[in-house]
C-alpha cells in the first residue's frame, strides 16, 4: 500500500534511513521487550501503576482533545476554508467517491468492529455506564447503545480527520515531501526544529507499534475463541501466540512484496464477507427489533453527544473511563500515523469540506448499522432470556455464543476468523510500511527489510505484552504510548491552522493552481525546514 506523496512510481529514488529516528524507536521498542521478558510481572504492575496516573490525572486531556478534534473538524469543513483543495485549484480527485468510501471501510474499520461487536454493547447493557439505570434493563440498553456509537461515531473518526487533513493539505497543497513531520513546517524552524522533526517521527512511530499490537492481540484472541468453538482447540495464550506469529510472517510477505492489487483484493473481500454476515444476521435475527434499535440509537447518541464528550469522571466513574472512553481514544490516536497517511493519499483532489464529511460522517453510519445489527442482536438475546451473553468471561467467544443461536453457525463463525485473519494482514502490513517509511525520511517506498523489521518487532511487542498481562497489558501501554502523540496531535493542528491563515479558496471562476509536489532531487536527508524551502521555490506559499 504505498504512500507516495509526490513522484510517480517510475521516478521515486529512495530516500536514506533516518539512522537517529530508527535508532530511538528501535531501542525504546527493544528496551520494553526485554523488560517484559525478563521482568513480565514488574512491567504489568508498573504499567498498571502509570495509567493510573495518567487517567487520574490527564483524563481531562483526553476528554477535550478529542471534542476539540471534531470542533476543529467541522469550523474548517464548514467555514470559508471548506472550499479549498487538497491539490491544485482545478485538481479533481483521483478516485471516484464510491472507490474512496470503500478504501477509507477498509482502512479505519476492521478488527474493532469485530471484537467489540457484540461484547461491548451488551457489557453496557449489564454494567451501565453511568451507573444511574439498573442493568439489563431497556433503559440500561438505551445507555449501552449510545455510548457505543460514542466510542465508534464522531470523535474517533475527528481524530483521524484532523491527522489525515493536515498530511494531505501539507503534501499536496504545499508541496512539501519529508513525511509526517513535515506537516509541522510551520513550527518547526531551525536547528532545533530539525532535532523536533525526528523527534515527532520517534512518537509517531511508537504510537504506531502500540496501536498495531493491540490490534495484534484482539486479533489472535478472537481467531483463537472461534477457532475454540469450531474445532475444540484449547483457548490460550500458546495458541494465542501461535496465531500472531503465523499471521505476522503472513503480513510481513505481503508488506515487502510490493504487490498492492493483493491488498487491494484482500479488502475488497473483506468488505464483501462483512456484507454478507451483517445482512445474514439481519435477516434471520430480530430484524423489527434491529429496526427499531437503529433511528433510537442513533437519536439517544445525538442528544447525549455533548453530556458524554466532556464527561471525565471527577465525582466518580474513572475506572470506567480508563477501560473504555480512554482506552478507545488512546487506541485511535495511536493508529492516525497509519489511517492519516491513508486517508490523505485516496483523498488527494477533494475539497476540506468533501473530505471532513466523508471521513466522518460515513465511518460514523457504517459503525451505526453494525452495532444496531450486532449489539442489537446480542442485546435483544440478553433482554429476552434466549442467551446470557456474557455467561463466558471469555470475550472472545462471545461473538461466536451469538452466532450459535441462528442456523449455519459452523459456517458463519468460519466467516468471521477470517474476517478477523485479513483484517489481521492487511492492516498490519501497511502499518509496517508506515513505520518504515517514518524512519527513512517519509520514503513512500521503504526498504523491504526496514518493513520486514517493524513487522517483526510489533508481532514481538504483542506477544511479550501477551504473556506479561494479557489484553489488559496491550490496552495500558497503547494509552501510556499515546499521551506524549496526543501533545504531537494538538501541535498539528496549530500548524495546520497556521498553513490555512495564508490560503484562499476560490469563490467563482479559474484559480491559479497551486503546483502539485515535485519528486526529491536527491537521495539525502530531507528535513522540515528544507522541505518549506523547496516548497518556496516551487512559488508554493506558505504561511507564516
Amino acid at each position: 500500500m504505498s504512500l507516495d506523496h509526490a513522484a510517480p512510481p517510475s521516478e521515486h529514488r529512495r530516500r536514506p534511513v533516518d539512522t537517529p529516528v530508527l535508532a530511538v524507536s528501535a531501542v525504546v521498542v527493544v528496551a520494553l521487550v526485554v523488560v517484559g521478558i525478563a521482568v513480565p510481572d514488574q512491567l504489568a504492575s508498573g504499567s498498571s501503576d502509570l495509567l493510573g496516573w495518567i487517567t487520574g490525572n490527564l483524563g481531562w486531556a483526553f476528554a477535550v482533545s478529542a471534542t476539540g478534534f471534531v470542533a476543529l473538524a467541522l469550523v474548517l469543513a464548514f467555514s470559508r476554508t471548506g472550499r479549498i483543495r487538497l491539490g491544485a485549484d482545478d485538481e479533481r480527485p483521483a478516485f471516484s467517491r464510491a472507490s474512496w468510501i470503500a478504501m477509507m471501510f477498509s482502512a479505519g474499520m476492521g478488527i474493532g468492529l469485530m471484537f467489540y461487536g457484540v461484547t461491548e454493547p451488551v457489557t453496557h447493557l449489564m454494567t451501565p455506564p453511568e451507573g444511574d439505570v439498573t442493568g439489563g434493563t431497556p433503559a440500561a440498553a438505551d445507555e449501552a447503545m449510545q455510548y457505543t456509537l460514542f466510542h465508534w461515531g464522531l470523535h474517533p473518526w475527528a481524530i483521524y480527520a484532523v491527522v489525515g487533513l493536515a498530511l494531505a493539505y501539507s503534501s499536496y497543497r504545499k508541496g512539501r515531501p519529508g513525511g509526517f513531520s513535515a506537516a509541522f513546517a510551520p513550527l518547526l524552524r531551525g536547528p532545533r526544529g530539525r532535532g523536533a522533526a525526528k523527534a515527532i517521527d520517534v512518537l509517531a512511530i511508537l504510537a504506531t507499534v502500540f496501536g498495531s499490537a493491540v490490534s495484534l492481540g484482539l486479533g489472535a484472541a478472537q481467531m483463537n475463541g472461534g477457532l475454540s468453538q469450531v474445532f475444540g482447540v484449547a483457548s490460550s495464550t500458546g495458541w494465542q501466540v501461535g496465531i500472531i506469529a503465523v499471521l505476522t510472517v503472513c503480513f510481513i510477505i505481503s508488506a515487502v512484496s510490493g504487490i498492492e492489487r493483493g491488498v487491494k483484493i484482500l479488502s475488497n473481500t473483506n468488505m464483501v464477507l462483512a456484507g454478507l454476515l451483517l445482512l445474514f444476521l439481519f435477516v434471520v435475527g430480530p430484524t423489527v427489533f434491529i429496526l427499531d434499535m437503529a433511528p433510537n440509537a442513533a437519536g439517544n447518541y445525538l442528544a447525549g453527544l455533548p453530556r458524554m464528550s466532556l464527561r471525565t469522571g471527577v465525582f466518580g466513574g474513572q475506572e470506567w473511563l480508563s477501560a473504555w472512553t480512554i482506552f478507545y481514544w488512546a487506541w485511535w490516536m495511536s493508529w492516525t500515523p497509519f489511517v492519516g497517511a491513508f486517508l490523505a493519499k485516496i483523498s488527494r483532489g477533494r475539497t476540506i469540506r468533501e473530505f471532513v464529511v466523508g471521513v466522518m460522517l460515513i465511518p460514523t453510519l457504517v459503525s451505526l448499522v453494525w452495532f444496531s445489527v450486532f449489539g442489537g442482536t446480542a442485546i435483544n438475546a440478553q433482554l429476552t432470556g434466549a442467551l446470557d451473553v456474557l455467561a463466558s468471561d471469555d470475550q472472545n467467544v462471545q461473538m461466536f455464543n451469538l452466532l450459535a443461536l441462528f442456523p449455519w453457525s459452523g459456517l458463519t463463525s468460519i466467516v468471521v476468523v477470517v474476517l478477523v485473519a485479513i483484517f489481521f494482514v492487511s492492516g498490519a502490513d501497511a502499518a509496517s510500511i508506515v513505520m518504515a517509511s517514518l524512519s527513512s525520511h517519509g520514503d513512500d517506498e521503504p526498504r523491504r527489510w526496514l518493513t520486514a523489521s517493524w513487522g517483526a518487532i510489533t508481532g514481538v511487542v504483542a506477544v511479550v505484552l501477551l504473556y506479561a498481562g494479557g489484553l489488559k497489558a496491550l490496552q495500558n501501554l497503547t494509552i501510556i504510548a499515546a499521551t506524549p502523540f496526543l501533545v504531537v496531535m494538538v501541535l498539528l493542528c496549530w500548524a495546520l491552522l497556521k498553513d490555512l491563515r495564508g490560503d484562499k479558496a476560490p469563490v467563482t471562476g479559474q484559480f491559479p493552481a497551486v503546483p502539485p509536489a515535485a519528486p526529491a532531487a536527491s537521495s539525502r536527508t530531507v528535513s522540515v525546514v528544507e522541505a518549506e524551502d523547496a516548497a518556496a521555490a516551487r512559488r508554493v506559499p506558505v504561511a507564516d
